[in-house]
């Protein structure tokens, strides 16, 4: 008796269409972004093409904005990829509903919209506390570093690049020199261009000193923080004599030797990281407790978190409308001035912050000097502390290894600091629903 198959062929047609909602699960991701999606207000998306007429149809801004979320909760992050996955990946295209706009017209999309894009993320942390999945109970905070979209070879030290400097400057007269002479022997020929070499060494010069006026420019920034004057002296090689007080190692505005920048991202820095030192940006989340929900989502350029405690606290209150009971911090967070800032403008939270590493031995502390990291470790004596404290890794730290490790995002798509602060919005609201469909089955 021959073996007896269910029906399968490939080329039959389908004598009614097929609805694209049943091709997929109903707890399948794509239906709860939709949903979710259309739940949010994206008038602002809408306002940009208000009085365009019927003539300019641009694609609907819900349905530019639910692929784009799709695509980074499931690691999908550049535009190409996007358009490929709409004509190959059925929940793309389900969320599309038979549009295609194509890999350039996504990118634009998402670099005209970032501000858009990234107030999203408030809407989602609020829709999670309506849901249930934000308590405020008990909130962990820590740092993730994230490469920048630059390579750490375009970078240069502040001597180096005084150093390029002489040498670029020499080859250009030289180069100069050589052209002149050339002019000379060939008077009666048609005159010579300025050989492509001069160019290249002009651009690269202007390139240089535009990234030595930047660390110029940062060190003002960061002399006139720590209270330096522009008139303040070094060691008196000015040639007068030094003025009263303690001498300074370098004059102000003046960068460290070993200072860098980058030619590709100037807004990135150097930070260690597990992969080692690369071109990087500092990211900021805040957990809740309950659900692992990202309530904040900041990014800085500084590799430490010794001034973010405060603002990521005062972001806690701002994107949820009430205060945290307990936040967690590790010893990178520690700051006096924090402290003391907190608790006069944060007195409805407890602060658990360890002043250093885990299993070591606390080094002796001045009351007088630091009161309140005096009366942190006080309080980290005692076992309900330890207790709460022991927590923060299982609530923070899984999060920032879901955005690496489940979403794939180690490096931005996009360069310059305000610009990739809104990209890591965007991630953290992504990963956002993404945890909130898996609590919500």
């Amino acid at each position: 008796m021959p073996t007896s198959y269910l029906p399968y062929e490939p080329t039959q047609d389908l004598l009614l269409p097929h609805s694209l909602q049943e091709w997929l699960p109903e707890d399948h991701l794509a239906h709860y972004i939709s949903e979710t999606i259309d739940a949010l207000d994206l008038q602002a998306f809408y306002e940009r093409y208000e009085g365009g007429g019927a003539r300019n149809q641009p694609f609907h801004p819900a349905m530019m904005v639910k692929v784009l979320v799709y695509g980074y909760a499931t690691g999908v992050f550049s535009s190409r990829k996007i358009a490929k996955k709409l004509h190959e990946d059925v929940a793309f295209r389900l969320l599309a509903a038979g549009n295609f706009p194509k890999h350039r017209t996504i990118c634009d999309f998402r670099a005209l919209h970032l501000q858009e894009l990234a107030a999203l993320f408030v809407q989602v942390v609020k829709l999670a506390r309506e849901c249930g999945l934000v308590r405020l109970g008990m909130i962990a905070v820590d740092g993730t570093k994230l490469k920048a979209n630059a390579s750490k070879h375009k970078a240069m030290s502040y001597q180096r690049m005084q150093a390029s400097e002489v040498e670029l400057q020499s080859q250009i007269k030289a180069l100069l020199g050589r052209a002149a002479q050339a002019d000379q022997a060939e008077a009666n020929e048609p005159e010579l261009d300025l050989p492509a070499e001069i160019g290249r060494r002009e651009q690269r010069l202007a390139v240089i000193r535009a990234a030595q006026a930047r660390l110029q420019q940062r060190q003002r920034e960061a002399d006139a923080a720590r209270g330096r004057k522009p008139d303040d002296d070094d060691t008196g090689a000015g040639g007068g004599p030094r003025k009263p007080g303690p001498a300074f190692q370098r004059p102000f505005g003046e960068p460290l030797p070993k200072a860098q920048d980058n030619f590709t991202d100037p807004d990135s820095r150097i930070m260690k990281s597990s992969a080692g030192f690369e071109q990087c940006y500092n990211g900021q989340t805040a957990v809740d407790a309950h659900a692992q929900i990202i309530i904040v989502a900041e990014l800085t350029q500084r590799a430490n978190d010794s001034g973010e405690l405060a603002p990521m606290i005062t972001a806690i209150n701002r994107n949820t409308g009430a205060p945290a009971a307990v936040v967690l911090a590790d010893a990178g967070y520690r700051n006096e001035a924090a402290f003391a800032e907190l608790a006069e403008s944060a007195p409805a939270t407890e602060l658990i912050v360890a002043l250093g590493r885990e299993g070591k031995r606390r080094v002796s502390l001045d009351a007088g000097r630091l009161p309140h990291t005096m009366a942190m470790a006080i309080k980290l004596d005692s076992p309900a502390a330890r207790s709460r404290y022991r927590r923060r890794k299982a609530i923070v730290e899984p999060v920032n290894a879901w955005i690496k490790q489940v979403l794939g995002f180690r490096q931005f798509s996009l360069r310059g600091v305000e610009k990739v602060r809104c990209e890591f919005k965007l991630v953290c609201a992504a990963l956002n629903m993404r945890r909130m469909a898996t609590m919500a089955v």
